[in-house]
């Protein structure tokens, strides 16, 4: 609940920004007159980093990347749904992810035919100014890379290899919000956009997730076969991990069912 409460904090904050950006400080400092809220602030820092093209092209290269990560997902789950042969049986966690993906491709489509902002630079292959507020991209890496970084516990088991790849997902958050910041095709507001909506979905996501994996582990009473999960990072095809079993029914019958949680 706690989670969900923080996410209808960051997401009426997200919300007053927009009010905000067509309220405070509206001024036509945009390319083809274009007006923008927060005008001082967001030209000052505009002036200041300038058009730079090859961060421009970098994060572009990460989005790339993130899309990548979506369709690992959806095959995994298709694999899930071949092996186990019902829809019902795949992981809800995969679900969860599914339905993440779709409400970013959503709320894409609404800030384009919704406009708040338009960017401050007249893009090379764009005729007219083109919608810039929130960041897509960086709510696309954020809510991408931070949602992977929650999962990977249940389907990386080596603990250096996720580890690894969570400070991997921590360091492309960083690398886009800092490109998208100062290549200069967003005003900085468009960010800080973007980082809210992100934080918000992100708060969502964490609470859903919490119900999908207690109803995966509901259904499956046990430590997972190698037959009924996917695992990445570690070939398990064609063996059953009997110390693992064991100590899961150790943990089974020692402590309360909602505090043992399955390795996978």
């Amino acid at each position: 609940m706690k989670k969900f409460i923080c996410g209808i904090i960051t997401g009426l904050l997200f919300v007053a920004l927009i009010y905000m950006l067509k309220t405070y400080d509206v001024a036509p400092i945009g390319p083809d007159g274009t007006s923008v809220g927060f005008s001082t602030i967001n030209g000052k820092i505009h002036d200041y980093t300038g058009v730079n093209m090859q961060w421009y092209k970098l994060t572009e290269l990460l989005g790339y990347a993130a899309l990548g990560i979506c369709a690992m997902f959806g095959f995994a789950g298709l694999v899930q749904l071949i092996r186990r042969k019902s829809f019902a049986k795949v992981d809800k966690s995969i679900y969860t992810l599914a339905g993440l993906y779709v409400v970013v491709i959503g709320l894409y489509i609404f800030f384009e035919k919704f406009i708040i902002n338009y960017r401050p630079v007249i893009m090379p292959d764009a005729a007219a100014p083109e919608a810039s507020f929130p960041s897509s991209h960086t709510m696309l890496i954020i809510t991408v890379m931070a949602s992977t970084a929650m999962v990977l516990g249940r389907y990386v088991r080596n603990v250096f290899l996720k580890n690894t790849l969570g400070l991997l997902c921590a360091a492309v958050i960083i690398v886009t919000v800092y490109g998208r910041m100062i290549c200069g095709v967003h005003w900085f507001t468009d960010i800080i956009g973007g980082i809210l909506l992100s934080v918000t979905l992100m708060f969502f996501f964490a609470g859903l997730l919490d119900s999908a994996w207690d109803s995966d582990r509901a259904r499956y009473g046990h430590v997972p076969t190698p037959e009924e999960i996917i695992v990445f990072g570690e070939n398990t095809a064609g063996r059953r991990d009997v110390a693992e079993v064991r100590e899961g029914r150790a943990a089974r019958s020692s402590a309360p069912d909602k505090e043992y949680k399955p390795k996978h």
